[in-house]
């Protein structure tokens, strides 16, 4: 079953770099980021792990913690890591969750419909939809998803900024606009008429009567 944004990401017990992982309570009360990878050793997710590396103060910042997911032993994570911090030039810290079961893969429906893979021989090209972002809530709940095919390299930068728009619009009734990076103005929801707008978020520039804006 497809995971959706509102649904309840799905809790896992797994083997990770960084010891057994039991997601929900390692998730405790921060956001997370999860990222997934068809295979260690692959050129593209090996400068991908090596980015995650090298933003671990903006995750800090944002008190976000971040998971990646690769469906092969942690043996080999650890082998791989030093690749990952080679490329980087940054510690690989965060865990990598050991997913040669590929139980995270299925729960998280990153899988094509036939969940058949070789059990020996397996190439990157079997898991190749195993590229996934999901951002997860303090709430346990999915707030962002996005895929890439095998050939495009994720942008951490987006990533990271699609992070802050999440923070900054959770729980209140604001939206980010096109290409909105922190410090522009916001979208105020239609939830609230001019008056309460303004009462809330200060005076309006108001492009629209549906497009109304406020200071972040």
């Amino acid at each position: 079953m497809a995971v959706r944004i509102n649904d309840i990401a799905p809790d896992f017990t797994a083997e990770s770099t960084a010891g057994t992982i039991r997601f929900h309570d390692w998730l405790g009360d921060s956001y997370a980021i999860i990222f997934s990878h068809p295979r260690d050793f692959t050129p593209v997710c090996t400068t991908e792990f090596g980015a995650v590396a090298q933003l671990a103060d903006e995750w800090k910042k944002r008190k976000t913690k971040v998971i990646g997911v690769s469906v092969d032993s942690v043996q080999d994570h650890e082998k791989w890591k030093r690749d990952i911090e080679a490329v980087g030039g940054a510690s690989a810290d965060f865990p990598i969750i050991d997913d040669s079961s590929l139980t995270v893969a299925k729960a998280y429906d990153m899988l094509p419909a036939d969940y058949y893979l070789p059990t020996e021989g397996r190439t990157p090209a079997h898991s190749a939809t195993v590229r996934t972002v999901y951002i997860i809530g303090p709430d346990k709940k999915v707030r962002l998803t996005m895929t890439y095919p095998m050939s495009v390299g994720r942008n951490f930068a987006e990533i990271l900024r699609a992070l802050d728009a999440v923070q900054k619009t959770d729980g209140v009734p604001l939206a980010t606009p096109a290409n909105w990076v922190p410090g522009q103005d916001v979208i105020v929801a239609l939830s609230l008429n001019n008056d309460q707008a303004k009462e809330r978020f200060g005076e309006l520039d108001i492009k629209l009567p549906y497009l109304r804006f406020a200071k972040a």
